[in-house]
């Protein structure tokens, strides 16, 4: 029966899945007046949940200086993110930034800013064999650190740091600012952005993964185990998946699910202790923090809870064929079948296989919620390897796209648990973030779009120095934010105002200030001594309460 097993492995390999799922391939184009790539090591070690000891990050760069002046003057880091096997190198993150035939880090250079790509390669510290793009990302951190103080030191002048954070390396950014800030070291960078970032975790369907680990460890293929070892168990998608297979298994077997385990449930001792860490930590006060989304303020789906996403029967050759059937995880307070597999030698059963997954009350399952999307062809190579099985399982799929990261995660909204829920930043919904860019349809995960690309470059350029909800943007514009010892608001010059009643609090709810403005005009200027934080600015009118966030240094 073995043989018979193997066989049918070898003839369905999956092995495509292993390279770059989590974020787009860029298009391959010539980057003008390059550098050279340069090795960088933290002097800050990191000790994993499940090493006995500490090891050192590595990290390698090129920078890309300005077409102005060619001096190191105005850095920009642009990071890596989650890249098992490390199969996205700089060029490909430098051309990840490039939009409707431009190019961000391009369209910077040309007005004097120097970018500097810092990828996670793989290397051999310690005796320990890291493959840093799957690594821990607290590892990852310190290696960043290092990047900053380094280009601290480099620069000519004064201009502060910029950190631009895709995916994971948005977390890996958080974490290493915040890091700095809580061990007073001067991070001397005035804006962080983070792009579709997991900060309340990753996803990638319960059913997919199922599947894949069935197929390594039960049928033990080399190279599918060495997917589920280097991608899906590795120190990274253990700590950012929200939902992970290790979670659900029966004691004693690789495989086979613990009925009692289907609620959502990330691996153990990892995932739970991750997000703990890194809600602990925060987010840097001391830093413009504003973020860039690639899921629909609208609300938008990806398909629908508990949908079919296939259900097809493979010819495999040889006698040997095999039913597949997924399905996404279901309604709230629901169960249903997602994974089924089961396996025939001309008709005669081999093997079968089944899991189940349970959605929690508050929320519907999580694989359809409005977010930056992943597809499920792209991650078993998108049709284009040379396997036939692999091609018409990807022609079988009924649904392809998947919620990779879910709004509400890229948000960081802390105080909502239901996934679909549409975001109401600065009413109901706590974000850290003083501006964001959420594009009313789901895109497909770190896509830049021109308008996206615009709402960067104008933080970066500093041209959009305040954010306001939807409601309050044509009436009040914070002219500095963060702000040091003035709050200054720009009013509409094509409105009126009569009596202003402006606010300030502290997230904890602490009343800051309070101070009742009559029939202002060009703009309101308002002295305090608050300490530095993040608070909420409500101004109070005949139009109604307008709420902003700002930053005090």
């Amino acid at each position: 029966m073995r043989s018979i097993f193997t066989l049918l492995l070898s003839i369905l390999s999956v092995t495509a899945f292993a390279q770059s799922t989590f974020m787009k391939k860029s298009v391959d184009r010539p980057i003008q007046n390059r550098g050279f790539v340069a090795q960088i090591v933290a002097t800050i070690g990191y000790q994993g949940y499940d090493e006995s000891q500490e090891y050192f990050g590595e990290g390698e760069y090129e920078i890309f200086l300005d077409n102005v002046d060619g001096v190191l003057d105005n850095p920009i880091i642009v990071l890596d993110g989650f890249d098992p096997g490390d199969a996205r190198d700089i060029t490909g993150l430098y051309n990840s930034l490039s939009f409707g035939g431009q190019n961000m880090a391009d369209i910077l250079r040309d007005e004097g800013y120097d970018i500097v790509i810092l990828n996670a390669p793989q290397y051999i510290t310690g005796g320990k064999d890291i493959d840093g793009g799957a690594d821990y990302i607290q590892r990852n951190a310190m290696v960043l650190i290092e990047m900053i103080n380094y280009l601290n030191n480099e620069k000519v002048g004064d201009e502060e740091l910029v950190v631009l954070g895709p995916s994971m390396g948005g977390l890996i950014a958080r974490y290493g600012l915040a890091y700095m800030e809580q061990n007073s070291m001067d991070t001397e960078t005035r804006l962080y952005i983070s792009f579709d970032s997991p900060h309340r975790g990753a996803n990638i369907p319960i059913s997919l993964q199922y599947l894949i680990n069935y197929l390594a460890q039960e049928l033990g293929d080399a190279d599918a185990v060495a997917i589920v070892d280097e991608v899906l168990n590795s120190p990274a998608a253990k700590e950012m998946l929200y939902d992970h297979l290790l979670g659900h298994l029966l004691a004693g077997s690789n495989y086979l699910q613990d009925p009692a385990k289907l609620l959502p449930e990330g691996a153990p001792n990892f995932r739970d202790a991750f997000q703990a860490e890194l809600d602990a930590l925060g987010f840097p006060s001391q830093v413009r923090n504003v973020a860039m989304v690639n899921g629909s303020a609208l609300g938008a789906t990806t398909g629908s809870s508990g949908m079919q996403v296939v259900d097809t029967t493979l010819d495999l050759g040889s006698g040997l064929t095999a039913d597949v059937a997924l399905h996404f995880t279901p309604d709230a307070a629901t169960t249903n079948n997602v994974t089924s597999f089961d396996s025939f030698f001309f008709g005669i059963p081999l093997d079968s296989f089944d899991a189940e997954a349970e959605s929690f009350a508050f929320s519907d399952g999580v694989d359809s919620s409005p977010g930056g999307t992943g597809n499920i062809s792209a991650a078993l190579g998108g049709g284009g390897a040379s396997n036939p099985v692999i091609v018409a399982f990807i022609a079988a799929l009924d649904q392809d796209d998947y919620s990779f990261i879910p709004l509400i995660s890229s948000l960081a909204i802390t105080n909502e648990d239901d996934w679909f829920a549409i975001p109401d930043i600065g009413g109901t919904h706590t974000s850290p973030f003083v501006n964001t860019y959420i594009p009313n349809e789901n895109e497909s995960h770190v896509t830049v779009t021109a308008a996206s690309a615009e709402f960067a470059l104008d933080e970066i350029r500093q041209t959009v120095l305040g954010t306001t909800d939807f409601a309050s943007e044509t009436r009040y514009l914070l002219v500095e934010n963060p702000v040091s010892e003035t709050i200054t608001l720009q009013l509409n010059p094509s409105l009126s105002y009569e009596d202003v009643l402006i606010s300030v609090h502290a997230i904890s709810g602490q009343l800051g200030l309070q101070q009742k403005i009559n029939k202002p005009s060009a703009q309101i200027t308002i002295e305090h001594a608050m300490s530095s934080g993040i608070y909420f600015l409500n101004i109070e009118d005949a139009e109604g309460i307008h709420t902003l966030k700002l930053v005090v240094h």
